[in-house]
């Protein structure tokens, strides 16, 4: 109890290392807080629970702050403090944010954002249940993979279809299904590597196969795939290099011949293509991209690609191709890990529904008008942020509108840029660096933290990236006055 005693008269509080009891005993107890008003209609809203766990934690903070010799926190200024906690408590750990780094698809954030459809058919299907694996003409049981695959193959041309949690899993099981202890060609220019050091040859290793390579890095010819070929060759692979791009002295098998040289042999051909755009993306002028429908009309008997990049919508791995290779995809015992839930299952439904409309795509998918979205929409809402920009960034800093390059992003199309508006801000002082470090770091701290890119001695805002529906509260972030 010695570190209860008021010190002597003449002592400075403090001298003996230990707190003045007085102190302490300035702290109201946890009851006479939770009758505080203002933290009572936070019990109401929020559960006196987790109230309670947010003034235990605040006093056992203002403890230690008293330990070190601090004063005791004032009434209102610790009822605040609890209130900031039991927000930070509630809130979700997957934030919101105003994406303006110029990546549209941006594996980071969350990818592809979706369309109205998807938002209301997901919501439509946790809020009650739904047919999700249930035959209603038959009252038996169904298969899920029925609620896209008609999609799927009117869609693609392909005899069948089925679909995982997202395309590195597709690979995988579609590699353990028709190559587990048998050799899978693969030219040496396509063993790629995805986002988090996922490589082509773990891949491989990972689904049991043993991955042989064809041709060099830069060059590989159809007399490689032909001369690789032995007894224990069970699958030829394409991957389609969508995040990389290899120019100059190269050559590389497409489709059809591949798909001649597998059949002639009795192979199964299979395409990796990554990114999955369903449309040419050359009717808005747009750079084109490999289509899953040209793979299978070359020949290919198994296409995957991913549901969450230029397609559009939610997270997933589709698969297409032939009756009698699905077949065996579906059979494989990963194919029940690798199931999609009926929220993804819903969101994807409602997409490939946009799809087969055809009607007003560059309006319904959000992907579709970002990557479509015109310069002259840009530049106006840039015009319109700056002045809150300046503000916000201070005197110490010069805020203007510069042409910039955007990009598509989640490994489609590396090579080509979009043209866009950025907002440029550069330092005013010798320390740029620094602080344009500090500048983006209160952009960050944001209650909807703001997302930029720090590039050439300047903090860029791209603007071909600001939703309409972020904007305003962007401006509102910006115009907020410092606490």
């Amino acid at each position: 109890m010695s570190d209860l005693t008021l010190p002597g008269a003449g002592e400075a509080s403090g001298s003996t290392g230990k707190p003045p009891a007085a102190s302490f005993a300035q702290l109201p107890s946890v009851d006479r807080l939770l009758g505080e008003p203002e933290l009572a209609a936070l019990a109401q809203a929020q559960g006196q629970a987790l109230l309670k766990r947010a003034i235990n934690d605040e006093l056992a903070a203002q403890r230690e702050a008293i330990r070190a010799g601090r004063p005791c926190a004032e009434r209102p200024a610790l009822v605040a403090a609890i209130g900031q906690r039991i927000a930070a408590l509630a809130a979700p750990s997957l934030r919101p944010v105003i994406n303006l780094t110029g990546t549209v698809i941006h594996t980071n954030l969350g990818r592809a954002l979706l369309a109205d459809e998807a938002i209301e058919a997901v919501a439509a299907a946790m809020r009650g249940y739904a047919a999700l694996e249930y035959d209603l003409a038959s009252g038996g049981r169904g298969d899920r993979d029925g609620l896209v695959e008609d999609l799927l193959r009117e869609l693609t041309g392909a005899e069948s279809a089925t679909v995982v949690n997202n395309n590195a899993a597709a690979v995988v099981l579609a590699l353990a299904a028709l190559a587990a202890k048998k050799e899978v060609l693969v030219s040496r220019g396509e063993l790629i590597e995805i986002g988090g050091a996922f490589r082509m040859p773990d891949i491989m290793k990972t689904a049991g196969c043993r991955l042989v390579e064809v041709g060099t890095t830069n060059r590989t010819h159809a007399r490689d795939y032909e001369g690789a070929i032995t007894p224990r060759t069970a699958l030829i692979v394409k991957a389609h290099t969508s995040n990389y791009a290899v120019e100059g002295f190269t050559a590389s098998v497409d489709d059809a011949a591949l798909a001649r040289i597998a059949h002639a042999h009795g192979l199964p051909y299979m395409v990796d293509l990554g990114s999955g755009a369903l449309v040419d993306l050359s009717r808005w002028g747009l750079p084109k991209e490999p289509l899953p429908q040209e793979s299978l009309a070359a020949g290919a008997d198994v296409v995957t690609f991913s549901g969450d990049k230029l397609l559009g919508g939610p997270q997933a791995g589709i698969v297409v191709g032939t009756r009698a290779a699905i077949a065996k995809i579906r059979k494989h015992p990963l194919k029940r890990a690798l199931r999609l839930s009926k929220m993804t299952l819903a969101a994807l439904e409602a997409t490939l529904r946009i799809y087969r409309a055809d009607h007003r795509l560059e309006e319904r998918l959000p992907v579709l008008a970002l990557l479509t979205r015109s310069m002259s929409d840009i530049r106006a809402a840039a015009e319109r942020v700056l002045p809150p920009l300046q503000r916000f960034a201070g005197e110490g800093f010069a805020a203007r509108i510069e042409p910039c390059a955007s990009q598509i992003g989640s490994g489609a199309l590396p090579v080509d840029r979009l043209p866009s508006f950025a907002l440029h801000v550069s330092s005013r002082g010798r320390r740029g660096g620094r602080a344009l470090e500090q500048l983006a770091g209160r952009l960050r701290a944001l209650p909807v933290p703001v997302l930029g890119r720090i590039h050439d001695d300047a903090l860029w805002l791209d603007c071909r990236t600001l939703l309409a529906a972020d904007e305003e509260k962007l401006s509102e972030q910006l115009s907020a006055p410092k606490c």
